[in-house]
């Protein structure tokens, strides 16, 4: 195998890590750090009684107890990436599981809620140096051919915890008291340690530069504060003062953190990227995608626990189709093959397509039958499995491979402030169509639990039950709507976006000036729309072909040596090339990105 050029460094700053004779088993030890933290969104679902109960917690503490632990890793987040890529992607990741294990042994050993709430923000600090190593190092073990396989393993596991967490906390609070959802983080993290000492190599930018703590800082500031307005918007009001002052705020910071990072060399994040056109469709893509699901994920669990009258353990259970077909569907290698075989765009757009159809089935499902409700989630798992990791390989492969923790950091950013706008958003469209609906004897009721104390008789009951239902089938459909829009501007902008290799790249190898590269692109290739790119109209149909051609193509994916050329416009990911792909226009290339296989 010939090595690769000067993406990211092994510790020593030379040579790439790429093909990692242990990348699989490397994969498997980032993928359990990734899921403790997943677990630990959902987990505390199940868990609210009881700790409403012990520790004599107000409604505002619980909310407390779950917005810090957010409010922290949405601020750190891209920082963390920053950091890791500076000081070593290994090392950030062991420290990201010892203060995520401090934090869960402080956690289920509170014995307040003001101790409980400081535990779960210091557990947001380890989620967001977690987040962000984990991606990180699966695109440095991994070379362009692997890597949406291995890309997919990593969503696959994100679906799987989301899932997961309300069982797994279910079960655990059938045995024991709330403080263990937080204790069984401990034997994992331990575990988790010894293996990445001995198996995940260590990797860091060689030409990070000097720290940029002006930025890190109005990072932090911007994005926590932006975070707060959005998850508070709701419970204050959107007008209230608290809300548009925090929010003035954080876009403030945002603001001089974007006019900061264009004047200083080593910036946390390149403002530059967002003028590529890949880079900006597969955020948009980030953030629609997370917004739709987030948001409608949520009117689910209230739908599964309010018209069909589940337990959050039975409402875990229920969802559990969803994350099942998308553990499924990346295990067979499907998503993979279709991204190289129709592209990124494509792939993208025919996912969110699904996931969309997904949400409607389940929105006019309402209160019928489970068999109703059950192809909606296979639709959003079958949907998710394609997107989710051919989004995640647009954002990494229009990022240089050495700024691998910045561009974990910009996705898992999007992703947290999509989920967190979708929640809001579409919880306000339910909350608006819920009040409209209301017989009089309800009217200003503010949950459907205080809205059937007021009724009285079946007839102004049954109207009670159809404005939730009203409200949440109208949030659903927004949410679905957001989805199918975010896929075809996603793929549009992608399908745009020059080929890896032609077109304008962006630092030059001193000066970090964006560069015009001068070769013309290829013909008929997704840069000029020919019939080498797949156009996000007919994207759901290609998906599907795909889906068939691939199943019935041979095992396993092409080895790098003897990989065709794909045909699926930009995204598609170079089989042959040593490192991601550094298409777009005005983003940075990574040299090693040309390099090919001999």
């Amino acid at each position: 195998m010939e090595a690769a050029g000067a993406g990211a460094a092994g510790d020593s700053g030379a040579g790439q890590l790429s093909g990692h004779r242990a990348r699989w088993a490397v994969l498997a030890v980032v993928c359990l750090a990734e899921l403790v933290v997943v677990l630990d969104h959902t987990v505390l679902n199940v868990a609210i009684p009881s700790l409403t109960a012990d520790l004599g917690a107000s409604t505002a503490d619980i909310q407390w107890v779950i917005n810090a632990y957010a409010l922290v890793q949405a601020g750190l987040l891209l920082t963390a990436g920053n950091t890791a890529d500076r000081y070593g992607r290994k090392r950030m990741l062991l420290a990201g599981l010892a203060l995520f294990g401090a934090g869960s042994l402080a956690a289920g050993l509170a014995a307040t809620a003001g101790q409980l709430i400081a535990a779960r923000a210091f557990m947001g600090v380890g989620a967001a140096l977690l987040l962000t190593t984990t991606l990180a190092v699966v695109l440095q073990v991994f070379d362009a051919a692997e890597r949406p396989k291995a890309i997919g393993v990593w969503a696959a596991v994100n679906a799987l915890g989301f899932a997961a967490g309300p069982v797994v906390g279910g079960v655990v609070l059938t045995h024991f008291a709330w403080g263990a959802v937080f204790l069984i983080n401990i034997p994992v993290v331990l575990f988790a340690l010894a293996a990445v000492v001995a198996l995940v190599p260590e990797s860091r930018d060689p030409g990070a530069g000097r720290p940029d703590p002006l930025g890190a800082a109005l990072s932090v500031l911007g994005m926590t504060a932006v975070v707060y307005a959005v998850i508070s918007g709701p419970g204050h009001g959107w007008t209230s003062p608290e809300v548009l002052l925090t929010a003035l705020l954080g876009l403030t910071a945002l603001g001089l953190f974007t006019l900061w990072e264009r004047r200083v060399p080593h910036p946390v994040l390149d403002p530059r990227l967002f003028r590529s056109r890949r880079f900006t469709g597969a955020v948009t893509g980030v953030v629609l995608i997370t917004f739709g699901s987030g948001g409608a994920l949520y009117l689910l669990t209230q739908q599964l626990q309010f018209l069909r009258g589940a337990t959050p353990l039975e409402a875990g259970w229920a969802v559990a189709p969803f994350a099942v077909t998308v553990v499924v569907l990346n295990a067979t290698g499907l998503p993979a093959r279709c991204i190289a075989r129709l592209g990124l765009p494509a792939v993208i757009s025919g996912g969110m397509a699904l996931l969309a159809a997904g949400f409607a089935v389940v929105a006019l499902a309402g209160d019928g039958s489970y068999g109703l409700l059950l192809p909606g989630l296979v639709f959003m798992g079958t949907g998710c499995a394609f997107a989710n990791p051919a989004i995640a390989e647009a954002v990494m492969g229009a990022i240089p491979r050495e700024k691998a923790g910045a561009g974990a950091g910009v996705n898992s950013t999007m992703a947290e402030l999509g989920a967190g706008l979708g929640v809001a958003v579409l919880g306000a469209v339910l909350a608006s169509r819920f009040a409209a609906g209301l017989p009089g004897a309800a009217a200003g009721a503010e949950s459907l639990p205080a809205a059937l104390e007021r009724v009285s008789g079946p007839a102004e009951r049954e109207a009670a039950l159809q404005a939730f239902a009203s409200g949440l089938e109208t949030g659903q459909l927004v949410g679905a709507a957001a989805v199918l829009l975010g896929g075809c501007v996603a793929g549009e902008l992608l399908r745009r976006a020059p080929r890896p290799g032609t077109g304008p790249t962006a630092t030059g190898p001193d000066d970090g000036v964006p560069r015009e590269r001068t070769e013309p692109a290829e013909p008929g290739g997704a840069a000029d729309g020919g019939p080498g790119g797949v156009s996000a109209a007919g994207a759901g149909a290609a998906v599907v072909a795909g889906v068939v051609g691939a199943a019935g193509a041979a095992g396993a994916v092409v080895p790098a040596a003897t990989a065709p050329e794909p045909a699926g416009g930009d995204g598609a990911p170079d089989p042959a090339a040593a490192s991601g792909p550094a298409g777009g226009d005005d983003e940075p290339a990574d040299a090693g990105a040309r390099e090919r296989r001999t």
